[in-house]
């Protein structure tokens, strides 16, 4: 099959008619305005977005549709839309029973589980400010977010409480509630928590949704930076519009189609995507319970007749690394449309999308901060392998380069880099970064947001990805910020200074590959650095630790005393190092 060129997209390619048909005159009719009234809105007045993914279905004709189904290693659980209207009832009547009041933080720690839906839509129901975390994360980031989002509550399982949160719950003071679900049989014996079904059991069914704004706090979502701990980013009920819109547009949802989303809900993705816009849209999702396993996955696009596929550039790369061997045999023929985001995708996995899954993969871009899809490859439209695609409709997007005084001026040229800034004014934008109001003024310049990523745009109104303006770390689509894997690694009483850079990597985009320097008297060795790593993982978690750790004698610093993580990353890769003109005499 031709590697290079343009997919081109005819009648026959799509299997219904796109929700977007003519790209430019759904541009030019867009307005959020209009978009908000294809929603419900709650009665009174006001927005909430459990009440649009779960409430107005669950009073109306899909009542008895399937909205999720729950796989295990061998079991099947289907709900239906009127379960999760009582469910999430039961659950914000259990938080206002324990004293949890609109306005407080509710974060949830599991996997792929039924009461982790729950929690999400319940907490929202109930005005709370909902915050899911990531289960693979180490004590230590659950502690920084939980103290940085002021959690009151915490939703969590008896294993993850025992291995993760009670090695760190004296240092959440504002921690006041745990509620364990018992999936180990171990949650009698954990004090301080409370058995999530027990409390379930005797809430009552019914509860009138808290009536929230758009303008109101709903969702907390952590971003890493370069320094510094995570961000939280801030998101209204407001954002339901964004999710209703790039679910139908970027997503192509219809009414009948059967959606799996891969993305776990600890991240933005699996949020957005994974929980609300497929309820919005009032469509069955595929929740996969279990761990990554190549031939299983497969399985499921064929046995759950899954039409719409969310998914991520690494999980295509496992899938193409297995070979394509272990999909013949299976067909996918009401598989539609496919569609990724997290990291770059490169043409290749596109084309093998083509040859493999019979559909080309529709890369898309956006950011935790913009809190849902702004640019995508869309079902009517050609694809460039490579690209991103073209903005959505309502979202204006520019290439732009800063001035000296703080201002933008657009870059008109077509394949000119420059940083990708969108226009201010999408409903799901962040409203700010929890207790760091400076940061968050620097994302902007005037009515532009600035993604901090590199781009450009080609002759056609495509967009392509370039890189990173700073150093956060993408790993498997998950961004990692360097400040917090040094700080875990000098923890360790043989570390004088750490430093880590995003190594590139086949599979996952990027690993954590940290630099040490040594306190005096401590000899390098095998030994320490296995240690090392074994420190970091049990701090961090697996996907955030060091994959690789290299001792230096010094690291590369300029006079003032800062780092030099370009000099690393430039010696590790054998690129050309630049100026070094302000580099410390011996680094």
């Amino acid at each position: 099959m031709q590697r290079s060129g343009i997919i081109h997209k005819t009648p026959a390619d799509l299997a219904v008619a796109p929700n977007l048909g003519d790209y430019a005159a759904t541009c030019a009719a867009f307005s959020w305005d209009n978009a908000r009234q294809a929603l419900a809105g709650l009665p009174g007045g006001g927005l909430n977005i459990a009440y649009e993914a779960v409430e107005r279905h669950a009073q109306g004709p899909l009542h008895d549709r399937t909205a999720f189904r729950f796989l295990g290693d061998e079991s099947v659980r289907d709900v239906s839309f009127g379960e999760p209207a009582r469910l999430t009832s039961r659950f914000a009547n259990v938080l206002r029973t324990l004293g949890v009041q609109r306005g407080e933080r509710v974060f949830v720690l599991t996997g792929r589980i039924p009461e982790l839906y729950v929690a999400v839509l319940g907490g929202l129901k109930a005005g709370c400010v909902v915050s899911p975390l990531f289960s693979a994360f180490g004590p230590e980031p659950i502690a920084t977010r939980l103290n940085i989002g002021e959690g009151a509550v915490l939703v969590t399982t008896d294993g993850l409480y025992a291995r993760k949160v009670a090695k760190v719950r004296d240092t959440l003071p504002s921690l006041r509630h745990v509620l364990v679900v018992d999936e180990e049989g171990t949650a009698a014996g954990l004090a301080g928590t409370q058995d999530l079904a027990a409390l379930m059991a005797e809430a009552a069914e019914v509860f009138d949704t808290e009536p929230t704004q758009a303008e109101d706090l709903a969702l907390l979502h952590f971003t890493s930076g370069t320094t510094g701990t995570p961000k939280g980013a801030m998101h209204v009920h407001g954002a339901v519009v964004t999710h209703w819109a790039t679910g139908r547009y970027a997503l192509d949802l219809h009414p009948d189609d059967v959606f799996w989303c891969t993305a776990d809900p600890g991240w933005v993705t699996g949020t957005s995507y994974g929980i609300i816009a497929p309820l919005l849209h009032g469509v069955t999702s595929i929740v996969d319970m279990a761990e990554f396993d190549a031939e299983r996955w497969y399985r499921i696009l064929q046995a759950q007749r899954v039409t719409v596929w969310y998914t991520a550039p690494t999980a295509i790369r496992m899938l193409m690394k297995a070979g394509p061997e272990l999909a013949r045999g299976l067909r996918f023929p009401q598989l539609r449309f496919v569609a990724s985001v997290g990291e770059p995708l490169n043409p290749e996995a596109v084309w093998w999308g083509l040859e493999v899954l019979g559909k080309p993969i529709h890369d898309n871009w956006w950011q935790t901060e913009t809190g849902g899809i702004m640019i995508a490859n869309l079902p009517a439209l050609d694809i460039k392998p490579g690209s991103m695609g073209k903005p959505l409709p309502g979202v204006e997007a520019a290439i732009v380069r800063q001035r000296e005084d703080g201002s933008v001026a657009l870059i008109d040229a077509p394949d000119e880099e420059g940083e990708l800034a969108l226009r201010r004014g999408w409903p799901s934008m962040l409203r700010g970064y929890l207790n760091n109001p400076e940061r968050y003024r620097k994302c902007f310049a005037g009515d532009w947001y600035l993604s901090g990523d590199l781009a450009r745009r080609d002759a056609d109104g495509y967009y392509w990805f370039v890189g990173r303006s700073d150093d956060v770390i993408k790993s498997a689509g998950h961004l990692i910020g360097p400040f917090e894997v040094e700080s875990a690694l000098m923890e360790h009483p043989a570390v004088a200074e750490a430093d880590v850079i995003g190594k590139p990597d086949e599979m996952v985009g990027e690993v954590v590959k940290a630099f040490v320097s040594l306190k005096k008297g401590v000899e390098a060795s095998d030994a320490l650095r296995r240690e090392l790593l074994g420190h970091a993982r049990k701090k961090l978690g697996a996907v955030v630790a060091p994959k690789e750790i290299d001792f230096l004698p010094v690291l590369p610093r300029t006079r003032s005393g800062k780092i030099m993580r370009r000099l690393l990353k430039a010696r590790e890769l054998g690129l050309p190092e630049g100026d070094t003109s302000t580099l410390e005499a011996g680094a």
